[in-house]
């Protein structure tokens, strides 16, 4: 076996995998949520044991406290994404921010009017969609990628474009094949036919630098919990936009802003661990951890095709993609591969991730699904492919 070279050695940031009860665990898992690492698990720690946690807005010392920590992570988060801040709002999750903001986007829609969707996307940036199309007499069409590349080039999403487009929903990546399709280009054309954009980056955010501002977007998502922090969410939307959309929200809940859109108390603690997790990714600098995750998945890629009974879906390069694949292998159901692997303490996925239409293009109910994250290494690639081999 050959090794990667890798020049990131991060494992000892993350006490799940040097100290936790699956140390032994190769963890390829990572696509549906990765580990937690330690700068998050103790800001979690520290923020429950500082007595500030309280509420917003308060005319006590624990209450201003959860001001400033708000606004601080809107700031760290704002510089990982390269946003204004401002727009920035947080909750459990990309899928309910998402269904927070179309409802209010829905308003407005009218009989007629037209959505773009596209077959690669995770289906909370379907759903909501296809919902509030529902209500308002609208229509969805979906663009299509190429199911022999596996990209979804520009074009795809264009040629839909009408002067009743309103929203084209588009993913950063896909948290299925790790297809990475040009969202700046997508963005151009539907802003060129008046059209707004929302991309869901959530599979983006771990894996490239994002620039929010150079993609030209009008709404980005990203859950922490995909980047090393907990389990929660940031959804940023263009200031001007937060502000005229009709947000469905309790009565005292802010006029203007983010808090529109956040339904109820934020979880401080869970902030506290955003501002982190998003730190961490700064200071390693998403450059490095590109490199090593792309030298970790170059290996994993060239293995598993270079086996005749198994074929991987989607790029088989490492071009313009997430390092994350889906595959399956000739004889064997997914699901049973998921669980040969998890007997050599190996953690895949399998299923189809919620990427209904990708796995409907592929013509599968699903495939076995492996991902790389910051602190897997030479070794445990090593494993998933012996193991993968020997089935």
């Amino acid at each position: 076996m050959w090794h990667s070279g890798c020049v990131l050695d991060l494992r000892h940031r993350f006490p799940a995998i040097t100290e936790g009860l699956h140390q032994e665990w190769a963890r390829f898992d990572g696509p549906a949520g990765t580990q937690v690492v330690d700068s998050a698990i103790e800001a979690t720690a520290a923020w429950q044991r500082s007595g500030n946690n309280a509420n917003s807005h308060g005319a006590f010392a624990a209450a201003e406290a959860c001001d400033a920590l708000f606004e601080r992570v809107q700031h760290t988060v704002g510089r990982l994404l390269n946003v204004d801040p401002g727009g920035i709002m947080f909750g459990p999750s990309t899928t309910s921010n998402v269904f927070s903001i179309t409802r209010a986007i829905g308003h407005d829609l009218q009989a007629g009017d037209e959505i773009i969707c596209t077959t690669l996307d995770h289906d909370s940036n379907v759903s909501p969609w296809l919902l509030i199309a529902e209500d308002a007499g609208a229509t969805v069409k979906f663009a299509e990628f190429d199911v022999t590349t596996g990209r979804l080039q520009p074009d795809a999403v264009s040629r839909l474009l009408t002067d009743r487009t309103r929203w084209v929903a588009v993913t950063g990546a896909s948290n299925a094949i790790g297809t990475m399709p040009d969202v700046t280009a997508i963005t151009a054309d539907a802003h060129e036919a008046g059209a707004h954009v929302v991309v869901d980056g959530v599979h983006l955010t771990p894996h490239a630098a994002v620039d929010v501002a150079s993609i030209g977007c009008d709404i980005y998502s990203t859950s922490s919990y995909k980047w090393y922090g907990p389990h929660a969410a940031a959804t940023w939307v263009r200031p001007e936009l937060l502000d005229r959309l009709h947000a469905y929200k309790v009565r005292p809940a802010p006029a203007t802003g983010p808090g529109r859109f956040m339904l109820g108390t934020p979880s401080y603690e869970a902030l506290a661990a955003i501002d982190a997790a998003a730190s961490f990714l700064l200071d390693t600098g998403m450059d490095a951890i590109r490199a090593h995750e792309s030298a970790l998945f170059a290996r994993l890629l060239e293995g598993l095709l270079a086996d005749d009974r198994v074929t991987v879906y989607g790029p088989h390069d490492l071009t313009d993609r997430a390092p994350t694949l889906a595959f399956n292998l000739a004889g064997h159901d997914a699901a049973a591969v998921a669980r040969r692997l998890a007997d050599e303490q190996i953690a895949v996925w399998d299923g189809d991730y919620y990427a209904i239409e990708a796995m409907a293009a592929f013509g599968i109910a699903g495939a076995v699904r492996a991902g790389i994250a910051v602190y897997l290494t030479d070794d445990d690639v090593d494993r998933l492919l012996d193991a993968v081999h020997r089935l």
